[in-house]
């Protein structure tokens, strides 16, 4: 082998520090996961700058996978500086593995304990009250429950009372009812008894063909027995005039005016005055004052004598409206009608009339 192909030997051999350090026994590489490597001698090795470092014999295989940078660091002061620069070195490098990746630290069993056990009574305490709030409502909701069937109770009572007081009175009114209808019918039966049946026929022989002739024998009765002796006043002459308007339907009673109201312009003759009735004759106060057809005459006359004259011109009122035709009543309503205005005409000629006449 010539002298030209023998290897090159490291040029830093005898300062390299990593080679010093190593040669001294004061560095040793332990790859993770391997036990400690076994102490072996170094021997010099020739090196080829151009040739790739060999792995070492009895190192496992994770060595040659860490590439490993090579830096020239230059002459070295000797072997200690160099072994305190690589310590130091190596110590830097364990230092920053270590915050790199810090160890995990220890459990405290204790802590998790107590920790659970807190939680644990607070779940408890707080499952307690939410019972107890769940309870308390449904309590609240049991008596609200309760008050509401009283009260649908009571109403229910209340409606049953107030039905059967409604079903009473009911009964009540239709049995009264019942007996004011007998009773009717009880007087008017005995009423029919009292009347005189020809009085009767002879209205129904008038209702045939309404007249106020007073010749026919319905009305010759009723002048005969009531409106002659109710328009017989005291003074004979004025009362055959009022006989006649009323029968003509001419006859006009009016309040006497206020003595505020001014003078009527019209002449008019005033017989008698306010103090004395023309028909009578007597000293009365005269609130009202008759006028006969178309004369300019006033008469002032007393409460009765107008009662009196009244209770015949609702007669006549009435008998009119049959013959023009506006009453369409059965015979019986009728004649009790007339038998009713009869009967004011006889109160009327005994004095008996309302205040306000």
């Amino acid at each position: 082998m010539d002298a030209s192909e023998e290897p090159r030997k490291c040029p830093a051999r005898g300062s390299c520090p990593v080679f010093l350090a190593m040669s001294s026994g004061t560095v040793r590489y332990t790859p993770s996961g391997v036990g400690p490597v076994p102490e072996r001698n170094f021997r010099e090795e020739t090196w080829d700058a151009n040739s790739q470092p060999q792995q070492d014999e009895g190192l496992s295989v994770g060595l040659s996978a860490i590439p490993v940078p090579w830096k020239n660091l230059g002459p070295s002061k000797g072997n200690r500086e160099s072994s305190g620069d690589l310590v130091e070195a190596s110590t830097s490098w364990e230092k920053a593995q270590g915050e790199e990746h810090p160890a995990p630290a220890p459990l405290d069993v204790s802590r998790l304990r107590s920790s659970s056990m807190e939680i644990r009574e607070k779940g408890s305490e707080f499952l307690k009250e939410e019972l107890y709030k769940a309870q308390k409502e449904l309590k609240l909701k049991d008596e609200e429950c309760e008050r509401l069937c009283k009260v649908r109770a009571q109403l229910e009572q209340e409606l049953e009372e107030l039905t059967a007081s409604l079903f009473e009175e009911a009964h009540k009114m239709v049995r009264e009812a019942n007996m004011k209808q007998a009773t009717s019918e009880k007087q008017l039966k005995e009423a029919w008894g009292k009347v005189d049946t020809t009085l009767f026929a002879e209205f129904q022989a008038w209702r045939a063909s309404p007249t106020l002739d007073k010749n026919c024998p319905f009305l010759e009765r009723v002048y005969r027995e009531d409106v002659g002796p109710c328009l017989d006043f005291t003074v004979q002459e004025l009362s055959a005039l009022v006989r006649t308007a009323v029968e003509d339907n001419t006859l006009t009673i009016e309040p006497v005016a206020s003595q505020t109201l001014p003078a009527v312009k019209v002449p008019t003759v005033e017989c008698n005055n306010t103090n004395t009735c023309a028909l009578s004759g007597l000293a009365r106060t005269c609130h009202h004052r008759i006028r006969l057809g178309d004369s300019d005459s006033h008469y002032y006359i007393s409460p009765s004598s107008r009662a009196r004259i009244t209770a015949v011109c609702n007669f006549f009122t009435y008998i009119r409206y049959i013959q023009q035709g506006l009453v369409r009543q059965d015979a019986e309503p009728m004649f009790w009608e007339i038998m009713r205005l009869r009967k004011g005409m006889s109160l009327a000629k005994l004095g008996f009339f309302p205040q306000e006449a």
